[in-house]
């Protein structure tokens, strides 16, 4: 009787173990952009689509654009850390200095390679930032395409024509930047570009290519200033892609592997990848529209990065502050661009 007894229990125990195993989970997933935009539809669902497929369809996605679970774009990381969300899709910079390790990634001219940039910044998390971002597993860190001026009424060639223009800048370090250029600098995410391009709020903005068509704001400006490739680019953004730290650790054993098989440094070197590729496409309707362009030259340049070169050495007296070390810091995230340079 006891022996029977005993393996009725063993027997129901086993079933609720495979039943918990093999249940299904669908991830709440939380951005900014439109449904049509290149990052979601291009890194965030494929992804969604992998670890479905990988997990037998027991870990799907349920994605929620254009913030319509509430909000604005900057409470977003605190949607993914409060549980809100399961993960979000965003910039860790929209929260101004909550995140001051991985803005190293924002500072100016610092790199022209999304993919190169995405996986120095991933390396780089992984050595200096992961403290920085408690209640939040990290999936990714990736870097946007090169960073332009774009501008409505007039075009930008050189450091005296910025004097004075309200230009739109999406982080920090980009706000700084301009700021040291001689623009005025108006920080606001980018679902609120349009609107304040159209209202004369804003004479233009700082952004990548890959984004303008999806918000139209190709058909806001006429003016498009690129940076001669022989420097840098002008700016980066970093991009995470967020997962709640709670909902991580709840999964079954065989599900936090597929997670963890999909994301990190791979999904990051991707993404960086795919944001490349995205920047002709993303130029095309500007130059359909007629729109026109100019590439600042480098000699130029060299006046902007020489006039922007104290934002190198604030960046690195706030991490002495913070008893971090700055300067190897920012040579590590250096060394690193130049690691995966291609």
């Amino acid at each position: 009787m006891k022996t029977s007894l005993r393996r009725a229990l063993l027997l129901a125990l086993s079933t609720l173990g495979f039943a918990a195993s093999a249940q299904e989970i669908t991830l709440k997933v939380h951005h900014f952009w439109p449904p049509q935009a290149m990052p979601p539809t291009k890194i965030l669902q494929p992804w969604c689509d992998r670890i479905a497929a990988d997990s037998g369809n027991r870990l799907k996605c349920q994605v929620f654009p254009a913030m319509q679970l509430g909000g604005t774009p900057a409470q977003l990381i605190d949607q993914a850390r409060d549980g809100v969300v399961d993960i979000a899709f965003t910039l860790p910079g929209y929260t101004a200095g909550r995140f001051p390790i991985m803005e190293v990634f924002e500072l100016p001219f610092m790199n022209n390679s999304a993919e190169a940039g995405s996986k120095a910044a991933w390396d780089f998390y992984t050595k200096y930032g992961t403290k920085e971002f408690p209640g939040i597993k990290p999936l990714m860190f990736a870097i946007h395409d090169e960073g332009y001026l774009h501008a409505r009424d007039k075009q930008i060639k050189t450091l005296a024509d910025l004097k004075g223009m309200k230009l739109r800048a999406p982080t920090r370090q980009t706000n700084k930047l301009l700021a040291s250029l001689g623009a005025t600098p108006v920080g606001m995410p980018l679902p609120a570009v349009a609107d304040a391009v159209s209202k004369g709020t804003i004479d233009g903005f700082a952004l990548p290519w890959e984004v303008i068509p999806s918000v139209k704001l190709h058909e806001m400006v006429k003016y498009h200033s690129e940076t001669d490739p022989s420097r840098p680019a002008l700016y980066s953004a970093t991009f995470i892609l967020a997962m709640n730290q709670a909902k991580y650790d709840s999964l079954p054993a065989d599900l936090k592997a597929v997670i963890d098989r999909h994301s990190g440094a791979a999904l990051s070197a991707t993404a960086g990848r795919i944001w490349d590729e995205s920047q002709a496409v993303g130029r095309k309707p500007a130059v359909d529209r007629g729109n026109s362009f100019y590439t600042i030259p480098a000699s130029e340049l060299d006046h902007w990065i020489k006039a922007s070169h104290p934002l190198y050495d604030d960046w690195v007296a706030d991490m002495k502050k913070r008893g971090l070390p700055g300067e190897q810091m920012l040579k590590d995230a250096r060394d690193l661009l130049l690691k995966y340079k291609k």
